[in-house]
């Protein structure tokens, strides 16, 4: 069944069987006008009146039944005139308000991305920072208690603040 939107026009094709006697609620794709939907009646066509004598002929006159083509409209596309996501339409169709604070004024603004980014990737750091040197700090102050529960990580401990204490020295080198 070739059913059209009540409202922008649009054309689409709904199964007979989709479409009871009681009619469906159908949806436009296009623009999103909703409608109820009955199945729409008409006239056979000449095609539905071969296929109902179809099972008169025989197998002979079968090949006497003249084709019938099927004619393809081409179906223009319309540009949607109004936007979906523009605040009029979000509060007609969907009681949608947008705050003002939440709107983005400024969505081409390259220089507010460029700080957000930077900021949140400077608060990053400083957070990853303060948990190594807080892990740090719990190691030193538990590593006598991790040895003595623990004694074969007592050489990998040690080592370990070897470490950090060669890289201590060699960053205030570089400094002074």
């Amino acid at each position: 069944m070739l059913v059209s939107c009540n409202s922008c026009q649009k054309k689409f094709t709904v199964p007979d069987s989709a479409i009871t006697e009681n009619g469906r609620l159908l949806q436009c794709g296009s623009c999103g006008n909703k409608w109820k939907q009955f199945p729409i009646r008409s006239e056979p066509t000449k095609k539905d009146k071969l296929i109902k004598e179809i099972p008169k002929f025989t197998k002979t006159k079968l090949n006497q039944i003249p084709k019938i083509k099927k004619i393809k409209k081409a179906v223009k596309k319309k540009k949607r005139e109004i936007n979906l996501y523009s605040e009029e339409y979000l509060k007609k169709k969907h009681g949608l308000v947008i705050k003002e604070s939440l709107a983005i004024k400024n969505v081409g603004s390259q220089k507010s991305k460029i700080t957000n980014f930077s900021s949140n990737f400077f608060n990053y750091l400083i957070i990853a920072v303060v948990v190594v040197i807080a892990f740090f700090a719990i190691l030193n102050l538990t590593k006598d208690i991790l040895v003595e529960h623990y004694p074969f990580t007592e050489s990998y401990i040690y080592t370990l603040y070897e470490v950090l204490e060669i890289f201590k020295s060699s960053i205030s080198s570089l400094i002074n």
